[in-house]
């Protein structure tokens, strides 16, 4: 009979010991996993994004009717999310820029672009290349093309050739047709 007793003495030691312990642990679980549920609930509000594939894409930009861009790519994946829509475009990149008469102005080229919807900005990457009808030229690796007030910058270095002079420097600011543009660092040749 003594080894009985003993044996429940172990028994409630070891029960009142576990538990209040067992209870506590799934009474933190509880609280955890509905704070943790919101959390979860609201890391994806922010985070869902909606991805769309194009091989051999062709993209045209339409306002007020009159086509002002068609854009030409090998590849292209369109993120959209809460906080930014974007369309990143694998190349060859071609691009032409088109006046209300509907004729080209401007040509532009290079290895890849991304094209932010939410700003109707180009950023355009390796190799880019700007022709106008007016025989001006650009070239640079880099250039931020904001289609709304039709501005293209760069903060790297680049060359402009036009029928009368070409100059060279580094940090550029103008238009997409070339008329008007500034050069910071300003380097290279000038033919007058």
């Amino acid at each position: 009979m003594i080894d009985i007793l003993e044996h429940y003495k172990k028994y409630f030691r070891w029960t009142f010991f576990f538990v209040p312990l067992i209870l506590v642990f799934f009474s933190a679980c509880g609280e955890l996993s509905q704070k943790n549920r919101q959390k979860v609930n609201q890391a994806l509000k922010d985070s869902l994004t909606s991805t769309t594939d194009s091989w051999n894409l062709t993209m045209n930009l339409i306002e007020n009717g009159q086509r002002k861009i068609q854009l030409h790519g090998k590849y292209a994946a369109t993120y959209n999310t809460k906080k930014k829509k974007e369309t990143r475009i694998s190349g060859p990149v071609a691009i032409q820029i088109y006046d209300s008469t509907n004729a080209i102005k401007t040509w532009v080229h290079s290895d890849s672009a991304i094209y932010h919807s939410k700003t109707s900005e180009f950023e355009l990457f390796g190799d880019v290349r700007v022709r106008t009808r007016d025989g001006r030229h650009l070239q640079s690796e880099y250039l931020d093309w904001n289609q709304g007030s039709n501005k293209i910058s760069t903060p790297r270095f680049v060359i402009i050739t036009t029928p009368t002079d070409s100059i060279a420097g580094t940090g550029f600011t103008g238009t997409s047709d070339l008329s008007s543009y500034k050069i910071k660092k300003p380097s290279g040749r000038v033919t007058l």
